[in-house]
C-alpha cells in the first residue's frame, strides 16, 4: 500500500509492505537466556481430525532418529494428544531454580511440553478462554528450559483462531507443514490455511495428506476409501509440494494409542523430513 493510502493500522490491512513486516517482527517473543532453539516448524490444519498431531509426533520421531535434538511444543492446549502418543503420563513436570519449567523427555530423548503435563489428571478438561490459551502457548515458548534444540515442532489447533495467530506472530517459524485429508472440502480448507500463512509471511514447506489410501492386505492394491484424492491439484493451485501421503493402517492407530509412536516406522515421511532439513 502506498504511503498516501496507508491507514497505519496493520490489523485491518493485508498488504506485505516494509512497515507491516517490521510491525509483525515486533510481536516475536524472545526465548529465555538459557534456552536455544535453532529451527521452529509449525504443523497446521484447516480443520480438526485430519492427523495433525500424528504428523507432529512422527516428524519429531524421525528427526530425533537422524541425530537431531528434537522437541515438541504442544500448542493444542484444549485437545492435547502428544503425551499419550509418546507414552508420557501426566505426572507433572520439574522446575529449575530460576522458575523455568522442565519439559518431559521421551524414551528416545524428545523433549515435550503439553498442557496435559500440568494437569492433575490427563482426563481433566481445559476450560479456558481464547486469550488465556494463547498466553499458555507463549509460556510454553518462553518459560520452559529448551536446551540446545535443533528442531522444535509446534502442534497447533485447527483453524485460523487465537492460538494459530499467536504462534504465527510470536514464534520465529522457519516454515509450516499443512496437514489435510482426501475429502472434497480439502480445496477450501487448505486455501484458508495457505492464505493465513501468506498474510503472516510464513513459509509453507508443503502439504501432507493423511488417510490417503488403504492397501489391500491380499493384493497390495491401493484403495481410495474417501474417493480420489485432489491433493495434487490443490498443491498445484497454490504452488506447493506434496510431501507425504499417509496410508490408513491399523498399525499406526495401535502404536499411537499404545504410546509407542516412537517405535513406528514411517517411510512415507521421507520427503517431509528432507523439507524440514532444508527449511
Amino acid at each position: 500500500m502506498s504511503d498516501v493510502n496507508c491507514t497505519h493500522n496493520c490489523n485491518t490491512c493485508g498488504e506485505t509492505c516494509g512497515s507491516r513486516q517490521e510491525d509483525q517482527t515486533s510481536f516475536l517473543e524472545p526465548l529465555n537466556p538459557v534456552s536455544t532453539v535453532k529451527k521452529v516448524i509449525g504443523v497446521v490444519s484447516g480443520k480438526g481430525g485430519v492427523g495433525k498431531s500424528l504428523v507432529t509426533t512422527m516428524m519429531a520421531v524421525r528427526m530425533q532418529a537422524k541425530g537431531y535434538k528434537t522437541a515438541i511444543l504442544d500448542g493444542d492446549i484444549t485437545g492435547p494428544s502428544i503425551p499419550k502418543a509418546l507414552g508420557i503420563t501426566a505426572a507433572g513436570i520439574g522446575v529449575t531454580p530460576n522458575n523455568l519449567m522442565i519439559p518431559a523427555t521421551t524414551a528416545t530423548g524428545i523433549e515435550v511440553m503439553s498442557s496435559n503435563l500440568i494437569l492433575d489428571h490427563e482426563t481433566d478438561p481445559v476450560i479456558w478462554r481464547g486469550p488465556v490459551v494463547a498466553g499458555v502457548v507463549k509460556q510454553f515458548w518462553q518459560e520452559v528450559l529448551w536446551e540446545n534444540i535443533d528442531y522444535m515442532f509446534v502442534d497447533m489447533p485447527p483453524g485460523t483462531g487465537d492460538v494459530p495467530l499467536t504462534v504465527f506472530q510470536s514464534l520465529p517459524l522457519d516454515g509450516i507443514i499443512i496437514v489435510t485429508s482426501p475429502q472434497e472440502l480439502v480445496s477450501m480448507i487448505v486455501a484458508k490455511a495457505v492464505n493465513m500463512a501468506k498474510k503472516m509471511n510464513i513459509p509453507i514447506l508443503g502439504l501432507i495428506e493423511n488417510m490417503s489410501y488403504l492397501s489391500c492386505p491380499d493384493c497390495g492394491k491401493k484403495i481410495s476409501v474417501f474417493g480420489e484424492s485432489r491433493i495434487d491439484q490443490v498443491a498445484q493451485e497454490h504452488g506447493l509440494e506434496v510431501l507425504a501421503r499417509i496410508p490408513i493402517d491399523p498399525k499406526i492407530a495401535e502404536s499411537v494409542d499404545g504410546g509407542l509412536a516412537e517405535y513406528l516406522e514411517s517411510p512415507w515421511l521421507d520427503e517431509a523430513v528432507s523439507a524440514a532439513e532444508k527449511a
